[in-house]
């Protein structure tokens, strides 16, 4: 590891130190000076590859993920009650202090999403929603316009705040729906969703995540989308990393990871309608083909027009 990473695992494990001292992960200025010096900590491009960390430090990605989930489900939590207080929430959601990383985040998905599906779908569901459920907002709002939204949480306080933003709406409040639910037990309904996005928070550790992805693939309808958050580079020690060969039993189409101050690297994949055999391995062996557009390094707010098709690594064909 060299000088540049050194130190940043130096930074991070020093902050870390210091959340751990903290009373509550409430919002308060303590409390958020140190998760914004997170973030700017990890924010920078740095070719730290996480796989390679000391077994000191992997523990402490992992508690730091669980760490960051907490506080940031504290934070929408009181912003959702802040902005639920108003007579028409849904004109006040810019009091989100990150409102316009979604914005950014919410418009990324979309644009790589229609690259690949060219129909408005009729509905998607979003698993993981949260008290504060911008995404789902904002790309109904701005880009889906009559798509219905499915958003599901395990909490249902979570949903009954999600719900009270936008119940006064007159558009969204037929076009959103709330359900409290472990997705891993949701089965039937998951055919009805032309798209699935999943959170980034939604399968803190590898192997939640994995067995998230499995259960979806087994019950999405054949050809259904599934929108990933991921994390790159440093910003896995902030969210989970997708690994491309959890999802075995679906397309990778996009994958890309921002540089700018949109945190979650977004990866876009399809439910394979039917697997094709290997006749190389038996009857029983399956592989599943993989198409992958892979962007990195740039703002895709300043080069929209330069996402293009590349082949996939070949450790991932």
């Amino acid at each position: 590891m060299g000088c540049q990473e050194e130190l940043l695992v130096e930074k991070v494990c020093d902050i870390y130190d210091k959340i751990l001292k903290l009373e509550n992960l409430k919002p308060s200025m303590h409390v958020n000076t140190l998760f914004t010096q997170l973030v700017l900590t990890c924010m920078p491009s740095c070719p730290i590859d996480i796989s390679k960390l000391t077994k000191r430090v992997q523990e402490i990605r992992s508690k730091l993920i669980t760490l960051c989930g907490e506080a940031e489900g504290l934070l929408e939590s009181h912003y959702s009650v802040l902005i639920g207080s108003y007579d028409n929430p849904i004109n006040h959601l810019s009091l989100f202090p990150y409102y316009s990383n979604y914005l950014k985040l919410s418009h990324l998905e979309f644009t790589m999403l229609t690259k690949h599906c060219t129909q408005v779908p009729n509905q998607v569901a979003f698993i993981g929603s949260g008290p504060l459920p911008l995404t789902s907002i904002v790309l109904a709002s701005n880009h889906l316009k009559t798509t219905t939204f499915h958003n599901y949480d395990l909490d249902p306080l979570a949903n009954s705040k999600g719900l009270h933003l936008v119940s006064s709406h007159p558009d969204l409040s037929n076009r959103m729906f709330f359900h409290t639910a472990d997705i891993m037990e949701v089965t039937n309904s998951l055919k009805n969703y032309e798209v699935v996005f999943l959170a980034a928070l939604v399968g803190m550790s590898k192997e939640q995540k994995a067995r998230v992805i499995d259960h979806l693939a087994k019950h999405m309808s054949p050809g259904a989308f599934l929108v990933l958050r991921s994390a790159h580079g440093a910003r896995a020690f902030l969210y989970p990393v997708i690994d491309p060969f959890d999802l075995q039993y679906f397309e990778v189409l996009s994958v890309f990871h921002p540089t700018d101050e949109v945190i979650n690297s977004v990866v876009i994949a399809r439910k394979h309608p039917t697997p094709i055999h290997s006749s190389n391995s038996g009857p029983a062996s399956i592989i599943l083909p993989r198409k992958c557009s892979e962007i990195q390094g740039f703002s895709l707010f300043n080069h929209t027009n330069e996402i293009e098709d590349l082949a996939i690594d070949e450790k991932l064909s």
